[in-house]
């Protein structure tokens, strides 16, 4: 996937500069950021409502506009792809590749590196004891 989502990235940079009376990726450029913004949520927005309502291959074509205007607004921030891989590396060696890291009691510290030097999972207290704090429960 991180193939396609670059190709697309570059595609959405070469297609900012189009006329946009032509190209949808150029008319988002022209809205600016809010536009850009209310176009993922509605497409966020369209992916679970159809995933509710079990409808997969909707859910198939509405995840795939939901990435195309992530991309347009990564492009809009000055966010690469490759920011983001490194970012979802760095939470893997944390939490592993399935988890999110939690927002109020995770953050980046002396404990929690922003570049890991292995692949080993390195624990967070917080959530060993609260892990712990249930196997006695």
């Amino acid at each position: 996937m991180n193939d396609s989502v670059d190709r697309l990235y570059q595609a959405v940079l070469a297609a900012r500069d189009l006329d946009p009376a032509t190209s949808r990726t150029a008319k988002l450029f022209r809205g600016g950021s809010g536009k850009m913004a209310k176009k993922l949520a509605e497409e966020a927005i369209e992916v679970v409502i159809d995933a509710v309502n079990g409808n997969r291959e909707a859910v198939i074509r509405e995840s795939a506009d939901l990435i195309y205007n992530l991309t347009v607004l990564w492009a809009s921030a000055g966010v690469r792809p490759q920011d983001v891989w490194q970012e979802m590396d760095r939470r893997e060696t944390l939490l592993g590749i399935a988890e999110k890291l939690p927002k109020a009691r995770v953050k980046s510290g002396p404990h929690l590196p922003k570049s890991p030097s292995s692949g080993v999972r390195r624990p967070i207290a917080e959530l060993d004891a609260a892990r712990a704090a249930r196997k006695r429960r």
